[in-house]
Order: C-alpha cells, then structure tokens, then sequence
C-alpha cells in the first residue's frame, strides 16, 4: 500500500511542483517522499521510476498528439536520425524515470541515517 501511495503521491506532486520550479523539481519531491514514507531502496526506486515513467510519458505523448507529432517527427529526425516520435517519447520518459528513481533511492537512503 506504502509503495501505490508513494507513485501517486510522487506523480502528483511533481505535477504540482513543476508548474512552479523548472523540470528538476521532480527530484527534489521524488527525494522528499520516500522520507516521508520510509521505504527500502529498491521499493523507492521503483516507485520514483513508474511514476515519472508514466507521469513524463503520457503528458508528452498528449501534448505531441495535440499537433499530430510534427515538431517530435522533427526533433527525432534530428536527434536519433530516424522518424520516429515515439522513440522520443519513450526516451523522454526513460530520462524523468531515472531522475526520479535515483533520487527517490537517495531519498531513501538518507532517510536511513536519521
């Protein structure tokens, strides 16, 4: 129950969080939670990844959906040399899970010391 309470709880602060504090805010809150919810490292990590995984992923296949993948065709045939824009998203998602899972594990490992 700990570790469904701590993906939402993650994912909804990281909405939050971000409409006020550039992209990196989602460490800080993926930091924050697993000190407040103590878990063990691997149950963090987890939790701070699927959150970010799905938050990061699905928020930035809405808004390349909203202009039928135009500008993620083009950034993705600029970054990867291949047309693929859901290539893009994955890895979009990929970069704010391991954000997330890492400082989530940080998170969890500090908690340990008090």
């Amino acid at each position: 129950m700990k570790f469904i309470i701590s993906i939402l709880l993650i994912a909804l602060l990281s909405v939050a969080v971000c409409l006020y504090l550039p992209w990196w805010g989602i460490a800080i809150v993926a930091f924050v939670v697993p000190i407040a919810i103590p878990q063990k490292p691997l149950p963090a990590f987890l939790a701070g990844f699927i959150a970010l995984f799905l938050l990061w992923g699905s928020l930035s296949f809405y808004i390349s959906s909203s202009n039928n993948h135009l500008l993620a065709q083009k950034v993705s045939l600029v970054i990867l040399k291949t047309d693929s824009p859901m290539m893009l998203v994955l890895i979009t998602a990929l970069i704010g899970a391991l954000v997330a899972g890492l400082a989530a594990l940080a998170g969890s490992f500090a908690g340990k010391r008090q």
